[in-house]
C-alpha cells in the first residue's frame, strides 16, 4: 500500500492506494483560513500537522489492516507559503499562503533585478517565498532575525513526520531562489534577500526518497517501521502525476480554488515576460509551464455567498447547452491576478449590469469570465512556445458540463473528462511514494487515466466567443488605474 497527504488551503487529504493503483481509502480534514487584514492570507502550521493526523485517523479508522502495508507515503502541497522555523523548529508566525499578495512592493522590487526572471525562469510574483520573506524581513525584523529554516507547506509536514529538512525541485521552483534549469538553490539569489543555502531545506527530485516515517507516528497509525518518504511535489505538479500529464504536449486544466492551465515540457522553456510560470517537474529531467489564475471556482463561491445559493444550484440554472455569451462581462479578480497580467492589487468588475440581468445572467458571466482567464493563459503558453492540441479537466468546477462546453468554445480545444475516479493531487503524491519506494519506472507509474467522455467545442458560437473575448481583454486597461 502506498498513502498520498495533500495539503490544501481548506484541508488535508489522505488516499491509500495498492501496488495496482487502486483506491483503496480517501479521508479528509478540514482547515481554514485567516484574513486579519485586507490581502493577507494565513495559516497555522500546527494545524496542518493536527489535519493531517486526522485524516489519517480516519483512514485508519476504516482501514487499519491496509495501513499496515504502507511502503512509501508521497507528499504534495499548496505552494510558495512562508513556513517560518527557529532553531529549535518552533514555528515563528503563520505561514504566509500562495493567496497573500501583501508583499506586492518587495516583489516590484526584488523582480526589478534582472537577475531574478534569469536565473528563475519566471516573474517573482507577489505571491512566491522570496518576496514574503523581504516583507517580513522589513516588517518583523525580529522574526526575521530568528528565521533557522524556511519551509514549503508540504515540506514542514515533511519535518514532522521524518525530522529531515528536504524539498522537492518542483515546489521549490515557486519560491523565486532556484535556479530553475540548473534545479538548485542560488545562493546568488538567496543573498538578495538576506539568506543563505543553509536556511534552506535540501533538494531532491520529487521521486526520489526524502526520510523516513519516525517510528512514533508509524506506531501511532499501525504500519511498520522504515516507511519511504517521497520527495513529493507542489499540489499542481502532484496533479500532474496523478493526471499522467508528464510528457512533452500532455496539458490539463484544473478548476479549483484557483484556476491552472499545466503543459508538460521535455526542455526547460521560461518566458518569464509572459507572467507564465516555468518550473521543475516533480520527475527527473522534465519541466513544465503553467499559466496562474487566482479565482475560479472562488469566484463561483462568491456569487454563491451573495445569492444564498449553492455552487451546483447556480450552474444549473444555465441548462445543458451552451449559451451565447450575454452583454454582462464578469473580470475575476477578486484577489488579484497572475497570468498574465502580474497585478496584486487589480480587483474584480462586473460590466454591463441592466434591469434584466438575472441570476443565471451573474452566473453565466462568472463562468465566462473564468473561461476567458483560462484563455488568456492559453494565449501566454503560446507566446512561451508551446503547443497544446488538447487538454484534460480536473478539478470541482469541471463537474459543470457548461463550464466545460465554455473552456473548450474558448480555447478551440477538445476537453477531456477522465473516467470515474479522484487523479488530483493526492492520488500523485501517492504515486510519488509507490516510486519513491520501489523504485518503479516513473512513466510506467504516471499513466494517463481513461477518457470517459470529450466535449467538443461549439463551433457554432466561435465567433461570439471570440467577440466577447476581445471585449474581456479589452475591459482590464480600463479599470486598472480606478483601483
Amino acid at each position: 500500500m502506498y498513502l498520498g497527504l495533500d495539503l490544501g488551503t481548506s484541508g488535508v487529504k489522505a488516499m491509500l492506494i495498492d501496488d495496482d493503483q487502486r483506491v483503496v481509502g480517501v479521508a479528509n480534514a478540514a482547515l481554514d483560513v485567516s484574513r486579519p487584514h485586507p490581502g493577507w492570507s494565513e495559516q497555522d502550521p500546527l494545524d496542518w500537522i493536527r489535519a493531517a493526523r486526522e485524516a489519517v485517523s480516519g483512514l485508519k479508522a476504516a482501514h487499519g489492516k491496509d495501513l499496515a502495508a504502507v511502503k512509501g507515503i508521497g507528499l504534495s502541497g499548496h505552494m510558495h507559503g512562508a513556513t517560518l522555523i527557529d532553531s529549535a523548529d518552533q514555528v515563528l508566525r503563520p505561514c504566509i499562503l500562495w493567496n497573500d499578495t501583501r508583499s506586492h512592493v518587495e516583489a516590484a522590487a526584488l523582480d526589478a533585478d534582472p537577475r531574478f526572471r534569469a536565473i528563475t525562469g519566471n516573474i517573482v510574483f507577489p505571491g512566491f517565498t522570496a518576496p514574503k520573506l523581504a516583507w517580513v524581513a522589513k516588517n518583523e525584523p525580529d522574526v526575521f532575525a530568528r528565521v533557522a529554516k524556511v519551509l514549503l507547506p508540504k515540506d514542514f509536514l515533511r519535518l514532522w513526520l521524518t525530522g529531515e529538512y528536504l524539498s522537492d525541485m518542483s515546489d521549490s521552483a515557486g519560491t523565486a531562489w532556484l535556479d530553475t534549469g540548473a534545479r538548485r538553490w542560488s545562493a546568488e539569489l538567496l543573498e538578495t534577500t538576506g539568506l543563505s543555502e543553509r536556511q534552506m531545506p535540501g533538494l531532491v527530485e520529487g521521486t526520489d526518497p526524502a526520510g523516513t516515517l519516525r517510528d512514533q507516528l508509524a506506531a501511532e497509525w499501525g504500519m511498520a517501521s522504515g516507511v519511504t518518504i517521497a520527495g513529493g511535489a507542489g499540489d499542481n505538479a502532484a496533479s500532474a502525476c496523478g493526471m499522467g500529464t508528464v510528457a512533452e504536449g500532455q496539458a490539463f486544466v484544473s478548476l479549483g480554488t484557483s484556476g491552472v492551465l499545466f503543459a508538460a515540457n521535455g526542455s526547460y522553456l521560461p518566458k518569464p515576460e509572459s507572467a507564465v510560470h516555468a518550473f521543475c517537474h516533480a520527475l527527473p529531467n522534465t519541466w513544465h509551464q503553467m499559466g496562474v489564475i487566482l479565482s475560479a471556482t472562488d469566484a463561483l463561491n462568491w456569487l454563491s455567498g451573495i445569492t444564498g445559493k449553492a455552487a451546483g444550484e447556480l450552474t444549473g440554472e444555465l441548462g445543458n447547452d451552451l449559451n451565447a455569451p450575454g452583454s454582462v462581462t464578469f473580470l475575476p479578480y477578486l484577489s488579484g491576478e497572475r497570468t498574465p497580467h502580474n497585478d496584486a492589487k487589480i480587483r474584480g468588475a462586473v460590466i454591463g449590469l441592466g434591469h434584466e440581468s438575472s441570476r443565471a445572467v451573474l452566473t453565466q458571466a462568472v463562468l465566462e469570465g473564468v473561461t476567458f482567464a483560462i484563455r488568456d493563459n492559453l494565449e501566454a503558453l503560446k507566446s512561451a512556445g508551446t503547443q497544446i492540441s488538447r487538454v484534460t479537466a480536473i478539478g470541482g468546477g469541471s463537474r459543470s458540463r457548461y463550464w466545460l462546453a465554455s473552456i473548450a468554445t474558448a480555447l478551440g480545444l477538445p476537453v477531456d473528462i477522465p473516467a470515474d475516479g479522484d487523479f488530483g493531487a493526492a492520488f500523485g503524491a501517492a504515486r510519488l511514494g509507490l516510486i519513491a519506494a520501489t523504485g518503479a519506472d516513473p512513466l510506467s507509474v504516471c499513466t494517463a487515466p481513461t477518457t470517459a467522455e470529450t466535449i467538443q467545442p461549439v463551433t457554432a458560437l466561435t465567433g461570439a466567443y471570440e467577440e466577447a473575448y476581445g471585449r474581456y481583454r479589452s475591459l482590464y486597461p480600463a479599470i486598472r488605474g480606478l483601483g
